[in-house]
Order: C-alpha cells, then structure tokens, then sequence
C-alpha cells in the first residue's frame, strides 16, 4: 500500500490493535480526522492516521489528557514541554502514593486506631519546610539551653534527618514513624535527661568525655563477656564492671567509688531506652546511612551486672 492508500476505521483498528469504538471517538474528537469520505458516507483515513493514532495510544498509556494530547498531534506546543510537565506531576504523584503506602502499610504493621492513623497521614504530607520545624522543636526539647556548650550543635546536626527528594517507600515509613516517637512526650523527656548528664560531666571541665563514651565503654570490656556467656550475676563479671568503672574514673578524673557506679548505671539506664535505639535506626534509613549496631544486648548485660554489685 502506498501513500494515496485510504483505510477504513476496520481497516486502522486492524493495523493499529486499537477498537473501532476507540478510533471512532478519536476522529469525533478531532485528534484524528478523516481524511476523506467513501460514497457511502464511510470515514477514510490516510497512512499518517496510523501514526497519530501509535502516538495518541502512547501518550494515554502515559496519563496524558485528550485535550493536551490533541495539542500535541496538531504540534500546537512541543511534544518536549507537554513530556517534562508530565513528568513533574508524575513525580508528585508518586510521592503522593508512597505517603499512602507508607501509611497503611504502618497501619497494618501495627494495628493502628482511626485517630493514629490520621496522625500519621498527616505527618506524612508534612512539607520540608514543616518536618524541619516539627524536627527542630524535638531537638530544641533536648537540646535546648545547652548548645552553647560542645559538642551539641553536632549532636544536634546527627540527629536530624534529611527525607530526599525522591524517598524510597522504606524511608517514607522510617520518616512517619520517626516523626511520631519524636513527639512522645516520654521519650523526649529521656533525651533531655541524656543531655543534660552529659552536660553536667562536661562542666567538670574533662572533654575525654567526648572521645570515650560510657556506651563505648561498655561495649569494648563488656562485649566479650556477653559473647563467652558468662552470668552477669556470677563473680566471673566482676572483672569486667572493675574494667569498666576503672575507665569510667580515669575518663572524669573521680574516685571509682559507690557514687561513680551509681552515677555510671544511671547514664547506662537512660542510654539503654529501646526507643533511642529505634530513633536512631530510623535515621539510619531516612539518611541512607549504614545501619547502626544494637547495644542493647551488652547494655542489658552489664547494667545487670552493675545493679547486682550495688548495694541497696
């Protein structure tokens, strides 16, 4: 068949796999009109009908409007422009559905209530500019009044999370559900307690503090306790609570004395919240950073250990 060559709209719905009833609306539409009418009265259609009609198939499979794809087969704008501007609101969408997914999918995971759900859904649509805020007045709470004192401006700064632009599923669901533990008011009062023992070890004027923390401490003689199963209770412990308040003096600069141990299992009984730990597992995904090893099993461990050589 050459160029002069005139289809029916059989013919074109043969060539094209489209329906009869589909074509039909295209040529009423005028996106793709008839070339020419048989004596009958039949609609004829020249060979570029069959390349308007692959390419108004294209752009609906692509979610295009007719209107807009009329202007595009007429080359009434650029097909370039119509396919950016659909493409940022293909971005929106997509964004829009991995919020709703994240929060039915926390929903299901955890058997929420109408009124969480509401909440977490509101979260999730929070803007960049609010997440700031909503985080920032979470750090403010811990924070707040002690900044001026290193190091908890870069404490601050590795405690805030960055959503990306484009967020995978997983880390729109860390952002909701992070965002929800950092409005407990009983989780914020405990970081608060974190930070202000900190606080109060720095004004003794020792920045060691800085370079080893109790945590690290405790995971460094702790660890291999925990590991060869020895009974936190049991006297093979205590070499290892010696080990650790003896670092702990040396580090403050203090007697290691009932006091040191008392204060020493306080900080470790604040560190050992599980909900820090999910916190920071949270930021974890959102950042995109390597997930943050668990304390919680030596923790657990040498806090026993700890509590049962204090008397009272």
């Amino acid at each position: 068949m050459d160029g002069d060559t005139l289809y029916s709209i059989g013919d074109l719905a043969r060539r094209t796999g489209l329906t009869v009833k589909a074509i039909r609306f295209y040529s009423d539409t005028g996106i793709v009109p008839p070339t020419d009418r048989s004596p009958a009265g039949y609609r004829l259609y020249g060979i570029d009908a069959v390349a308007r009609l692959d390419l108004v198939r294209t752009l609906r499979d692509l979610g295009l409007d007719l209107p807009t794809i009329r202007k595009v087969v007429d080359r009434e704008v650029p097909l370039t422009e119509v396919a950016a501007a659909h493409a940022d609101a293909l971005a929106v969408q997509i964004r829009t559905l991995r919020l709703r997914r994240a929060v039915l999918t926390a929903v299901a995971k955890r058997g929420s209530t109408p009124e969480e759900m509401d909440l977490m859904h509101k979260l999730a649509k929070l803007s960049e500019d609010e997440r700031r805020r909503l985080i920032g007045d979470f750090l403010d709470s811990a924070f707040g009044g002690l900044d001026a004192q290193a190091p908890f401006a870069g404490i601050r700064r590795s405690l805030t999370p960055e959503l990306p632009d484009n967020p995978r599923a997983e880390q729109v669901e860390a952002w909701v559900e992070l965002a929800e533990l950092s409005q407990d008011p009983d989780f914020r009062a405990g970081v608060r307690r974190m930070a202000e023992q900190l606080a109060a070890e720095l004004a003794q004027g020792d920045t060691a503090v800085l370079r080893r923390d109790s945590a690290a401490m405790v995971r460094e003689q702790a660890g291999p306790a925990l590991a060869a199963g020895i009974d936190p209770v049991s006297p093979q412990a205590d070499p290892v609570v010696t080990a650790v308040t003896a670092q702990y003096a040396r580090v403050y600069d203090c007697p290691d004395d009932l006091d040191l141990r008392r204060r020493l299992l306080t900080r470790l009984e604040s560190a050992d919240d599980p909900r820090r730990e999910r916190y920071l597992h949270l930021l974890a995904v959102i950042n995109g950073w390597s997930a943050p090893e668990s304390l919680a099993p030596v923790l657990d461990w040498f806090i026993r250990a700890l509590r049962a050589r204090i008397p009272g």
